[in-house]
């Protein structure tokens, strides 16, 4: 098979979708990976969320009141917040199929013109701020899961207390270090692995509920509403520890583009769902036979001779949790790219065949070295589970705010019914959130910081972008402009194709303005190519290129790509053969402009601001590497800008 004929078929199969409406066995294979890549991050919760729930800084003993009314509000919480608004309602909210807070602000930019995009300019930099704040949660997850999970060996015998952050680290260290090599052959074993570690949480809860099954009663509203009067202030403040059992929410909406809702959907009600629900009550019922249990209720709910195969599994479904979040991570720096929110950044494909299977070694790194500095720094998941939270509760109270905009213009949802779903979901988040607050000094602080640094290199970098559009406009004229002056000096015309890339279809492309000047000659054969990112996760093939022939030998060429996408020149150009522009793709000369900035007082940002966007412009990769142009066929010409 050709290589032209691989990538032709590569587009139709994503185009065409290969989860539109899967059945039967499909259906259960698909669920299956699902489960190990969608519900990684809140299927590792058990370790942590329950006995952090009677965290000593709550001041709240384990009785048979408490226990009941925490496990009321961890059921109500999973059900209400991941069963009713995450399943039901957000992932209805789906970009051509892609999830995730980027895709849903992509869903609210005004769909009739600029004239009302003020209106949602603040709900457009709250989308981005939800963005930003989830680095921080990839930071995180990896260190709490993984820390979590080896912790268990410290419950087995003291021996393991020194080796528990040396151990941590290792693993964590191992795991990004594997990431070049790509997950899709140790993805194949995530569904397997997660599906018996959910086996293994409904294994360890059943004995216990069998001897305590009053710890059923829990499932009554009531007890968490008498768990509130009951505590004041410190009932409230115990959601922040309660929250921990959700956490896992906004990753399923935005891993829904990999699998599709029917098995993401399946995989919950199926397996995940039940198995969380029956281990929280076995921990529980643990509780109210053995109250002195609640240092580590997890590990104490078997027995000795299972603990260290279950830390076994356990570590396994923490390193499962910790790569989704990665390749979360990988996934919204792509998408953030594509959208103009972040500089270029050299992304790999690691898989010919899953579009998600990407690598990307700048944020690797990062996200690397901020995992291991948070396990030596906090020293335990308990002191870790203390700046978790904060970031994500943000995240969800913007995602209902988004989804509110999404019911009324995309939906059509009356006022009433729109605006009364998304009150019920606001109350329940800004509990969570304001519970949450309190644990700022104790960590919290960590992922706003991350959050608030990636949201000013991402609005820097899109203000940065638009502020050099308008300069470059400046000293350019209508490409119309430039034919009549050209041609009143009788040009020469030189063999060969050349390929002029501009932002803008309807003016002369720098570059191809300072060539004119400095040679005075045209090639036989000059194409303005305009390369743009639509807000959809991906074009049909039929829609990526447009080729309109402006006489001359000049052709105008539109390449189209979603921000789940690639941009590929040379392959675009390939295609433009359907449209009747044959090329020889060995003589094309690509003709590029490079950009040396200057920070200066003129109207547009502050100082520095020009001077952070002008150093993320110098290490942001080159144009030919990004487009993935052949280096040998390249020109820059390089252009001074004031900005």
């Amino acid at each position: 098979m050709s290589t032209e004929q691989h990538e032709n078929d590569h587009h139709e199969h994503e185009e065409n979708g290969h989860h539109a409406n899967p059945k039967g066995k499909y259906l259960a294979l698909l669920a299956l990976g699902a489960l190990g890549v969608v519900y990684g991050d809140i299927g590792t919760s058990p370790l942590y969320a329950f006995r952090e729930s009677f965290h000593s800084a709550y001041g709240l003993a384990a009785t048979p009141a408490n226990i009941l009314g925490i496990l009321s509000l961890i059921f109500w919480a999973l059900t209400i917040v991941i069963s009713i608004k995450y399943i039901a309602f957000v992932m209805r909210a789906d970009n051509r199929g892609e999830g995730g807070i980027l895709a849903l602000t992509a869903l609210i930019f005004p769909p009739d013109g600029p004239q009302r995009y003020n209106t949602r300019y603040l709900l457009i930099l709250l989308g981005i701020f939800g963005t930003a704040l989830l680095y921080g949660d990839g930071m995180i997850t990896p260190a709490i899961s993984v820390l979590s999970a080896v912790e268990g060996l410290e419950v087995a015998t003291p021996f393991f207390r020194p080796y528990i952050i040396p151990i941590t680290i290792a693993i964590l260290v191992g795991l990004f270090l594997f990431q070049s090599q790509g997950t899709e052959r140790v993805g194949k074993i995530f569904g397997p692995v997660t599906l018996v570690w959910f086996t293994v949480l409904a294994l360890l809860g059943i004995p216990w509920i069998v001897r305590q099954p009053g710890i059923l009663m829990a499932i009554n509203p009531y007890y968490g509403i008498e768990f509130f009067i009951q505590n004041g202030l410190a009932g409230f403040l115990v959601l922040g520890s309660v929250f921990l059992v959700v956490t896992g929410g906004e990753a399923l909406y935005a891993d829904m583009g990999h699998f599709g809702r029917a098995p993401i959907r399946l995989a919950w009600f199926a397996v995940a769902l039940p198995a969380l629900l029956i281990n929280y009550f076995g921990q529980g019922a643990l509780l109210l036979t053995i109250p002195e249990a609640v240092e580590n209720p997890f590990y104490r709910m078997m027995p000795g001779w299972a603990l260290y195969p279950v830390v076994v599994i356990a570590t396994m479904a923490a390193v499962i949790a910790s790569q989704a979040l990665i390749t979360g991570a990988f996934s919204l720096t792509m998408q953030a790219v594509q959208l103009g929110y972040l500089p270029r950044v050299a992304i790999r494909h690691t898989s010919a065949h899953e579009r998600g299977q990407i690598y990307i070694p700048a944020i690797n790194w990062v996200l690397m070295t901020a995992c291991v500095a948070l396990v030596l720094a906090f020293g335990s998941s308990s002191n870790l589970a203390a700046a978790y939270g904060v970031a994500v509760t943000t995240t969800m109270v913007i995602t209902t705010l988004l989804l509110f905009v999404v019911e009324r213009d995309r939906w059509g949802w009356p006022l009433p019914i729109a605006l009364g779903l998304t009150l019920v979901f606001l109350v329940i988040d800004l509990a969570f959130l304001g519970a949450n607050l309190n644990k700022i000094s104790a960590g919290g602080w960590f992922p706003l910081v991350v959050g608030a640094i990636v949201f000013v290199l991402m609005t820097t970098w899109k203000r940065g972008r638009e502020i050099l559009g308008q300069r470059l406009r400046m000293g350019t004229i209508l490409f119309a402009d430039f034919i009549e002056q050209v041609y009143a000096e009788d040009p020469v015309r030189v063999q060969g194709t050349a390929v002029f890339m501009s932002s803008n279809p309807e003016v002369a492309p720098p570059a191809l303005l300072h060539n004119w000047r400095h040679n005075h000659v045209l090639h036989e054969r000059v194409i303005l190519l305009s390369v743009q990112t639509k807000e959809q996760p991906r074009v049909p093939r039929a829609e990526k290129v447009s080729v309109e022939e402006l006489g001359d030998g000049f052709f105008q060429v539109i390449l189209s790509h979603g921000f789940m996408e690639n941009p590929h020149v040379p392959r675009g150009l390939r295609m433009a053969r359907q449209n009747g522009l044959e090329l020889d793709m060995s003589e094309v000369s690509y003709f590029l402009g490079r950009e040396r900035l200057y920070a200066t007082n003129r109207p547009g940002m502050a100082i520095w601001r020009e001077k952070l966007f002008a150093m993320m412009s110098r290490n942001s990769i080159s144009a030919t590497d990004f487009f993935s142009l052949p280096p040998n066929q390249v020109v820059e010409l390089g252009t001074m800008v004031e900005m």
